[in-house]
């Protein structure tokens, strides 16, 4: 099944309804994922998987938890099941090639950003990939020529692209909050004028009213060395949230409510010691029309 823009449902936003639904009665029922794996002849990394979103839950394995959970209203009921049948339908990054070439965390998180009420990153090195133009992105990403293959690496700048449609270009775009490093000013990846443009994007993203972007001096460097860059996605509640981290060729979707809640307060004592937005605003264009002063390298006859 694919998924139909035009009937206003989404398999990312009903998985999670799903998944935080099914948490709620296994708990209020008194039971633990081993109780419930051992009732029903499952594994408890398969009630993890269900639980976390990671998987579908097929109509049968459905049945099977609302009877052991003892859910027996019937519009509850037929309502969970009605996200378990949304949650399987397929959006553009379900196309085998994606599948092929992204990985499981990053899957999941686009899945899941075009439906975010709130983004918040912190990227103290680069310039995040959703706000990435073509060539900056490409020079990222070839730095790791060594360990993705060109398969990999075509496939994640076209992912990367389209993730910006998808959330940013959105009718209902979400609130979005990024904190860089000062030092990402100075670093130039793929040469003055690559920077130029990317500068140049990103002050034209700015203009949006939901998009906001904060430097942080260079004063505030001893946080920023200690913490590797992380995305914080809110769903309209407060335990409605996850925590995307990102390490060198590693990632992860964490759903852990102390470590999303520990990095909210990272988020939030970085934002506050940064530059205000207006500020920063200055800083990219003061750097942007710098490097579009320095011509290309000249050619050697």
């Amino acid at each position: 099944m694919r998924d139909d823009p035009g009937t206003g449902e989404s398999p990312a936003a009903a998985r999670r309804r799903l998944r935080l639904a099914l948490r709620r009665a296994r708990e209020t029922a008194g039971l633990t994922q081993g109780k419930v794996a051992e009732a029903l002849d499952w594994s408890v990394s398969k009630v993890n998987r269900i639980e976390k979103g990671d998987v579908t839950v097929s109509t049968t394995d459905l049945r099977a938890l609302l009877e052991l959970y003892g859910v027996v209203d019937r519009e509850r009921a037929g309502g969970l099941l009605r996200d378990a049948r949304t949650s399987r339908l397929r959006g553009w990054w379900d196309e085998p090639r994606y599948r092929e070439h992204l990985t499981a965390a990053m899957l999941q998180l686009l899945q899941l950003e075009s439906e975010a009420s709130t983004i918040r990153v912190f990227q103290p090195t680069l310039i995040p990939g959703m706000l990435q133009t073509r060539e900056y992105g490409e020079f990222v990403l070839n730095f790791w020529r060594s360990e993705l293959p060109e398969a990999d690496r075509v496939l994640r700048l076209e992912a990367r692209l389209r993730r910006r449609e998808h959330v940013l270009d959105r009718p209902d775009p979400p609130d979005f909050q990024l904190v860089i490093d000062e030092s990402v000013l100075w670093r130039t990846i793929g040469g003055p004028q690559v920077m130029a443009g990317q500068f140049a994007h990103l002050l034209q993203l700015m203009r949006r009213p939901n998009v906001r972007v904060r430097i942080a001096p260079f004063a505030e460097a001893a946080i920023m060395a200690m913490l590797a860059p992380f995305t914080l996605l809110d769903f309209g509640d407060e335990d409605n949230a996850l925590l995307y981290r990102e390490g060198i060729l590693l990632d992860e979707i964490v759903h852990a409510a102390q470590r999303i809640s520990r990095h909210r307060g990272y988020f939030a004592l970085i934002w506050e010691s940064a530059h205000d937005e207006a500020a920063s605003a200055r800083l990219i264009a003061e750097r942007a029309a710098a490097l579009a002063t320095i011509g290309p390298p000249v050619q050697e006859v």
